[in-house]
């Protein structure tokens, strides 16, 4: 689904997502206020894994590029997501230091939780806010495999685009769907074949957990107890969702379970050191669920949808069409929100 450009071209920058099963890109001017130049989403049939797999890239490059003509963007400039289940991240702390020291300390650091060698790695770090004392500093440590990142990079070569950084998807959802504000909440980013769960502690990132499961999931489950085809099963799950009205709920439960069962343990633990979590913000294709914020109530927080398209200027009589595909846009949005 594509939508041409209707804004001016001034500063704009691409955020583009690239997903376990589609494209998503997301076209937004500076100038000063952010506007939603243009966007596009498109479904693929393979996924950029960590092998050097030639033929892939090409047809990830090839859907791309036409992806970018259709949607009508006008710039190379883009800022790339990297996937939730390539990357590893974590929150350290450590004492305050000089950025030549905290360089050293963090590569020493990232020997303990990076499950690879460092030198197989593309290292990241950010330092993120204060720890529990003026003496501290929270750092976020990211690293992605080397292989991983030069797929990406020949992939957006080859579309003739120009990356100018990429970020990981948790740090693009914070700034679609929260800004600035200095609140605790948990986004739940529900995708096609993975879920995302990041939990963010006064507006930073605190933990990302990755789960193995999506919307794909639940639409198989669906063909697998009613006996129906694929197709079908994606038709049942748009339609009824987790109504009680019908058995489908009983069937897609378990994979709605494990997501809910991984927040509440991540909420317990939160509240157990006194953090009041305000709320939880689902988005991600899967959220498009009917009665989806139901299902997640009885944790005892506020749950609602996400709204990137809050944080972005556009035309209102393209409202409706915009926000059936709000959901979905959320990181390519935050992506190019990044302004720096």
């Amino acid at each position: 689904m594509l939508f041409s450009n209707f804004f001016g071209k001034q500063k704009s920058i691409i955020g583009v997502d690239i997903g376990t099963s589609n494209i998503k890109l997301a076209q937004i001017s500076h100038n000063p206020k952010p506007v939603l130049d243009t966007y596009g989403l498109v479904n693929v049939d393979y996924q950029l894994g960590g092998k050097n797999d030639e033929q892939v890239i090409a047809q990830m490059a090839h859907v791309l590029k036409d992806l970018l003509a259709r949607a009508g963007v006008t710039t190379k400039r883009c800022v790339i997501s990297l996937p939730n289940s390539a990357v590893f991240t974590s929150v350290i702390s450590l004492p305050k230091m000089s950025n030549k020291e905290l360089a050293s300390a963090v590569e020493f650091e990232a020997k303990k939780y990076v499950p690879l060698p460092i030198s197989e790695t593309n290292l990241g770090w950010s330092v993120i806010a204060g720890g529990a004392t003026n003496e501290q500093i929270k750092v976020l440590l990211t690293a992605v495999p080397k292989q991983i990142t030069e797929n990406y990079m020949k992939v957006f070569a080859l579309a003739g685009l120009r990356p100018e950084t990429g970020e990981i998807e948790a740090l693009a959802l914070i700034r679609s769907l929260i800004g600035g504000l200095p609140i605790n909440c948990v986004i739940i980013d529900i995708g096609a074949r993975a879920t995302g769960v990041n939990i963010i502690e006064n507006g930073f990132l605190r933990l990302s957990r990755n789960l193995n499961l999506g919307g794909d999931t639940i639409t198989d489950k669906i063909a697998e107890t009613l006996k129906i085809s694929r197709y079908r099963a994606e038709q049942f799950k748009k339609d009824f969702g987790v109504s009680k009205a019908t058995l489908i709920p009983e069937t897609i439960r378990p994979v709605l379970d494990s997501i809910k069962n991984e927040v509440k343990q991540l909420l317990t633990i939160y509240q157990s050191q006194n953090t009041k979590v305000e709320k939880i913000l689902l988005v991600g294709g899967g959220a498009n669920l009917p009665e989806i914020v139901s299902f997640f109530e009885d944790l005892k927080v506020k749950v609602e949808l996400g709204n990137p398209l809050a944080a972005v200027g556009y035309s209102q009589s393209l409202e409706p069409i915009l926000k059936r595909n709000a959901l979905n846009l959320s990181i390519a949005i935050g992506l190019a929100l990044r302004n720096e």
